[in-house]
């Protein structure tokens, strides 16, 4: 199974053709249980990735209408904001860092740093 035909069904179809291969795995394992050629069991193994290929593109497709419904929004959920590390996260925005006390504002204004020109 092709990723890129799998992104262009719909969660139906999707949701189906995952039922599909659930069911296909299971006749296998059964086989398999009964002694089946070894050829019919290495399936198993194409048909568990193929497993894998729609939830992630049914996860991605989910995700990605949330991301949809909350663009412009203040508040996202915690699992679709940007990961970064925790120091980065936690680290002053630049109006936080341009932000000047009250006291300090008043010592800028009363101890302004003198300009000198010097004569040539």
């Amino acid at each position: 199974v092709k990723v890129a035909e799998l992104r262009e069904k719909s969660q139906a179809e999707l949701t189906q053709t995952l039922d599909q291969y659930k069911r296909d795995l299971l006749d296998l394992k059964v086989q398999q249980v009964a002694g089946a050629a070894a050829a019919k069991t290495s399936k198993i193994r194409d048909v568990r990735k193929n497993i894998a290929r729609v939830l992630t593109v049914i996860t991605k497709q989910n995700r990605d209408a949330v991301r949809a419904k909350y663009a412009g929004k203040k508040h996202i959920p915690i699992d679709l904001r940007v990961k970064k590390t925790r120091a980065i996260r936690r680290a002053m925005t630049k109006s936080e860092v341009s932000k000047i006390t009250l006291r300090q504002q008043k010592k800028n204004i009363h101890f302004a740093r003198r300009q000198y020109a010097i004569k040539a």
